[in-house]
């Protein structure tokens, strides 16, 4: 039997990054009902830097701080626990006025804990405590060997993190160091949809993005798994 989960990253208030993807999980549950998803969400997601050709303008002006959303939250809240589990992506996601991506990319220890700190109180605020798991993924799978050492010491259980040399490289070993890390293997449609003892299979919520979990891709995954069924245990993170 092969474990896979699905898991989507940048779930947020962002107009073009939202919870409209949910509506792709819904579809894939009325077939697979035992289907289990992992939500990343970046926690005050903000875009600052100007689009990349052809790609529309998501610059925001200031965080989407999730707790001031209330009906984002609500939705996130409501989520069926036996389809949904949800993570940690990040403050920013990227550093303001330079990256939309590399937050945790350059970070000391010490700056790697104030944003993990950040993090937990506007979850708190939001009213989802209780929701998320101890389980992070940084923007882009790029995160400093320090910002790992401080996962670890903040009281994170889970990484997910890239087995790529240009993500390795960034991790500087501490990777090796962390008792529980899930690296990804699947990501479509760089990625072909195949298995693997441990299968992470990861999309995104942007619309902008080519991995976006649209209705194509949609029906493109139910076709792998329909083929697959038999040798499938849907999973969580921690069973990965």
């Amino acid at each position: 039997m092969f474990n896979v989960n699905i898991s989507i990253d940048d779930v947020s208030p962002h107009p073009l990054s939202s919870t409209r993807v949910l509506e792709q999980c819904y579809n894939l549950i009325e077939e697979f009902k035992d289907i289990k998803f992992t939500l990343f969400i970046p926690i005050s997601y903000w875009r600052t830097m100007p689009p990349e050709q052809d790609r529309p303008d998501t610059r925001t002006e200031s965080p989407l701080q999730i707790d001031l959303y209330k009906d984002f939250c609500e939705e996130i809240k409501n989520l069926p626990d036996e389809n949904f589990e949800i993570g940690y992506h990040g403050l920013f996601h990227g550093i303001p006025q330079k990256s939309n991506n590399d937050e945790f990319q350059h970070l000391t220890h010490a700056e790697a804990v104030t944003k993990f700190e950040r993090m937990f109180d506007v979850v708190e605020l939001a009213g989802l405590k209780d929701k998320f798991r101890l389980v992070f993924r940084p923007p882009a799978w790029r995160m400093s060997g320090e910002a790992i050492k401080a996962a670890k010491d903040f009281g994170f259980k889970i990484l997910t993190l890239s087995s790529k040399p240009q993500h390795k490289e960034i991790y500087n070993g501490e990777d090796k160091n962390f008792e529980n890390i899930v690296y990804y293997n699947v990501n479509p449609p760089f990625d072909p949809l195949m298995l693997y003892d441990k299968t992470e299979i990861v999309y995104h919520a942007c619309e902008w993005d080519k991995n976006y979990l649209d209705e194509k891709k949609t029906e493109e995954l139910k076709s792998f798994l329909r083929a697959n069924e038999e040798n499938i245990d849907f999973c969580f993170m921690e069973d990965l």
